[in-house]
């Protein structure tokens, strides 16, 4: 007996997921019982391929989350309305989904997984983080024994292929963006992109499954790539560093909170998530007693993201077949928790920094700048006098492990010196 599903969307995602069910010969053997029953989309106009059997394609989506016989939804309109609606509703009726909408699930996690949860269906989201590197089961089953204590990830192919080309080019951001945009790298509005809000979707639902606990994504700290120039760019090689915007979940030790946060960060060129380049992604996840393992491959596309939902379609079917028990959910597979993990505010992580100061050439300006961050127990690991731009001299400051509330605070007296004209640049060292 064939599965019957219904798509939600048949753009880019959808035609590729729709290719790989119709051409099953040499893949799994559980493809040739799915049926693709209705697909949704906005217009019956326009041409698209593969061609599909007249009557499956229809304008009206409540149609197929309301089918009867169709068992697995599988949502890729992305955005938040209508899908969330859409999936909530096809849960009500009992049916499985499949989603590559990690804005969905990571705002409106905790309200899908508690209707799946009530309903006994499965929410499965692989394609939703990392395009086509399998992280989500992995983390889930493969890596679930271990106490994790940290994921790293370069998860936005958009805004590693900008830094990418900047750092080989030397190039600024603003016209690497437009050649991203040219070449279909980046969206014509690149905001979710290069301001960090994609990446913080994903770091909430990663932290979620590794750390067994709800996050709240309006908590995370969230900054973006538009203030990298090549001026950084190039001081940090010479320091030893490529810049990375990194998705950060870290557990602290002292207690049950985590650090959930996104931002540009400074990323020491023998470390395994500093070569990786272009629009590839790769998440390291560092666990007791793993150690270190690294994910890698290509973070979107039409087939790297088509093969993550395809094989979520084929794990529930798989599932179905052999579970005795309607209705009751394989404890490995599902949502199980239901609790908010408390994040730690920003100002209270300890992390390294780079700071880029614009001074005026005056005696002792570094002698300044020691005293200053002295008075807020920062301490330096390196100061050095880069060279002039514009008759102000270039100082460049790592510091050592310092908790960001204090180097903030020092860093607003060292506005107020007579000797600094500017700060162009702060960046977090990995």
């Amino acid at each position: 007996m064939a599965f019957k599903i219904g798509l939600l969307g048949y753009g880019t995602v959808g035609t590729g997921t729709a290719e790989i069910i119709l051409a099953p010969e040499g893949r799994n053997s559980l493809l040739q019982e799915i049926e693709i029953a209705k697909v949704g989309v906005r217009s019956l106009a326009q041409p698209r391929s593969p061609q599909l059997p007249t009557g499956i394609l229809t304008t009206d989506l409540v149609t197929i989350v309301n089918d009867p016989e169709i068992e697995i939804v599988v949502e890729l309109l992305g955005g938040l309305e209508p899908a969330r609606s859409l999936i909530l509703q096809a849960i009500a009726n009992g049916k499985h989904i499949v989603t590559a909408n990690k804005a969905v699930i990571a705002r409106h996690g905790e309200e899908i997984f508690t209707a799946a949860n009530q309903a006994g269906v499965y929410v499965f989201f692989e394609a939703a983080v990392g395009g086509g590197i399998p992280v989500i089961k992995p983390l889930k089953q493969s890596l679930g024994v271990n106490r994790i204590e940290t994921v790293i990830g370069i998860i936005n192919g958009t805004t590693n292929y900008i830094l990418t080309q900047m750092t080989e080019e030397g190039a600024d951001f603003e016209e690497v963006l437009a050649e991203a945009q040219q070449l279909g790298y980046a969206e014509a509005d690149p905001t979710a992109d290069v301001d960090g809000y994609d990446a913080a979707d994903k770091i909430a639902i990663l932290a979620a499954i590794a750390f067994n606990g709800r996050i709240k994504r309006d908590q995370i700290s969230c900054e973006g790539i538009r203030q990298i120039n090549a001026t950084d760019i190039s001081y940090a090689d010479d320091l030893g560093f490529v810049i990375k915007l990194l998705a950060i979940a870290k557990a602290n030790v002292d207690n049950d909170s985590l650090q959930v946060r996104v931002h540009p960060t400074l990323v020491p060129k023998d470390h395994p998530l500093a070569n990786v380049n272009g629009v590839y992604n790769a998440i390291l996840v560092e666990g007791d007693p793993l150690g270190q393992v690294m994910l890698f491959g290509p973070g979107a596309g039409k087939g790297a993201t088509a093969s993550a939902v395809v094989s979520d379609i084929v794990n529930i079917i798989g599932f179905l077949q052999t579970s005795n028990t309607k209705g009751k959910l394989d404890p490995m597979l599902k949502c199980s928790h239901d609790h908010f993990k408390q994040l730690t505010p920003i100002a209270e992580i300890n992390t390294r920094f780079y700071a880029r100061f614009l001074c005026r050439d005056v005696p002792g300006v570094i002698g300044h700048l020691g005293t200053s961050f002295g008075n807020h127990d920062v301490s330096l690991e390196s100061v050095v006098q880069i060279g002039f731009c514009d008759d102000l001299a270039e100082i460049v400051v790592v510091t050592h492990d310092v908790q960001e509330g204090n180097f903030r605070q020092a860093l607003e007296e060292i506005k107020s010196l007579a000797s600094i004209d500017s700060i162009p640049s702060i960046l977090r060292v990995l």
